[in-house]
């Protein structure tokens, strides 16, 4: 992600900062929700912080039960897999809420009554979660499925797998999970296909075939998977581009490199400012990540860093 240079036709028009229509799947690939699989529960803070379009999860019915149960959505209880209750007296929930309360006392409050009330609300959010309380055949699929890398491997310039290997138990499993990123939902689908396997169900969808949408009309989905990114036209123009979208151009098309830097060197480019000199270095570079940060530079755009390289070329 960062900037780039694009050589495009002088005065090539295309809206600055809209994203390239090239790099974009046109909407007539967009499938149909499968409606055997979208299923309605009650809505979280989650869902109306970052609202989505309807889908379909590609899941079965009984796999969606599952899903819901590993976040919480639908009542869940630790004993259905062996798993001791949590209290606002567990060690990792009190440390969890000492955290919190500590990070945050404006919010939280102070004192030991803050940090009590806060690991009682901890304990009673995370005992409805099956994904803090996983039975051993739970963790033996997510060890056979190649995660929990931090209980089967060590680092030693990469992961290397412990020897004779290692099998956690499920209560380091439950515990670890509580202490930071815990498991992410690649382990949730491991455990939930698992479980569905022990189970003799299927966990996907017999309606799409686990796509969580059908095709609205046919050879639709063969005609997206062949779908490719195309470029703008080339010319002999010079242009700024960012990627940290899919792609847009940030400047005019210009006829000349010198031109370019000219124009990023104007005071009101705000973040893209810098001198004409370092402008084309950086232009002749023609590439740099958004930011770069360095105990000597502080963070600053990767553009005006490139261009302040003393090896960097200064004739594009």
């Amino acid at each position: 992600m960062g900037r780039e240079i694009k050589r495009v036709p002088v005065g090539f028009d295309w809206p600055l900062r809209e994203v390239w229509e090239g790099f974009l799947m046109p909407d007539k690939f967009g499938e149909t929700p499968c409606e055997a699989c979208c299923y309605d529960r009650a809505p979280t803070i989650l869902d109306e912080m970052f609202p989505s379009p309807r889908s379909g999860t590609g899941y079965s019915p009984r796999a969606n039960h599952l899903h819901d149960q590993w976040y919480g959505y639908v009542p869940f209880d630790p004993e259905s897999t062996g798993s001791a209750r949590l209290t606002a007296e567990s060690p990792a929930v009190r440390a969890f809420a000492e955290r919190n309360v500590g990070d945050s006392p404006e919010f939280y409050g102070t004192g030991e009554w803050a940090v009590v009330r806060e690991a009682q609300r901890l304990a009673d959010l995370w005992n409805g979660q099956w994904g803090h309380h996983l039975a051993q055949e739970d963790v033996d699929a997510l060890v056979a499925g190649g995660r929990l890398m931090d209980f089967t491997h060590k680092w030693s310039n990469g992961w290397q797998k412990i020897e004779p290997a290692v099998t956690p138990t499920a209560a380091q499993v439950n515990e670890w999970s509580l202490g930071g990123m815990g498991h992410d939902s690649i382990n949730a689908g491991v455990v939930i296909s698992a479980r569905c396997e022990r189970e003799g169900v299927s966990d996907m969808c017999p309606a799409c075939k686990g796509h969580g949408s059908n095709e609205a009309y046919e050879g639709q989905r063969a005609e997206s998977e062949a779908w490719e990114p195309s470029e703008p036209p080339m010319g002999e123009g010079w242009q700024l581009w960012e990627t940290v979208s899919e792609g847009s151009p940030i400047s005019p098309a210009f006829a000349t490199a010198g031109e370019l830097a000219a124009w990023m060197s104007e005071p009101e480019r705000g973040r893209d400012w810098m001198p004409a000199e370092n402008a084309a270095k950086f232009i002749a570079a023609g590439w740099a990540p958004t930011l770069i940060g360095s105990p000597q530079t502080g963070v600053v755009s990767g553009a005006e860093w490139v261009g302040s390289q003393p090896d960097a070329e200064t004739t594009p």
